[in-house]
């Protein structure tokens, strides 16, 4: 007998709460594991594109070295850049600069900002 795993993606929660959870986990790395779902599910079920976009950099740019939301924030840029078609010259910058990162020391930013990149360059054209 074996079991099966299955994934679902978090859904969107009010922007309130997006907010709160992203916030706290900024200031205390306990709430990081609830940060992360919170934005896996803006980002990929969220239709305000520059709620999306922001809370991106918030996380993508406040999150301590190493910290696994670095990561997660490169990847949802690229969800971002997948769903709307357009992201920032600043959210571009910074999903390049994650990437960089990640490639010159995974122990900094973790690997996922290089999916992330790759998905805005795919999905912007920017090859």
């Amino acid at each position: 007998m074996h079991s099966h795993l299955s994934f679902e993606n978090p859904p969107a929660l009010p922007h309130e709460a997006v907010v709160e959870a992203l916030e706290r986990a900024l200031y205390d790395g306990l709430a990081e594991g609830e940060a992360a779902s919170v934005l896996v599910g803006t980002a990929l079920n969220d239709n305000d594109a520059e709620f999306v976009e922001h809370w991106c950099m918030e996380v993508g740019t406040r999150a301590i070295p190493g910290s696994p939301l670095l990561g997660l924030a490169g990847l949802c840029l690229g969800h971002t850049a997948r769903r709307f078609g357009r992201l920032s010259d600043e959210a571009l910058a910074l999903a390049k600069s994650l990437a960089a990162r990640a490639e010159a020391d995974p122990s900094d930013v973790d690997g996922r900002a290089l999916d992330g990149y790759d998905d805005v360059r795919s999905f912007l054209h920017l090859w």
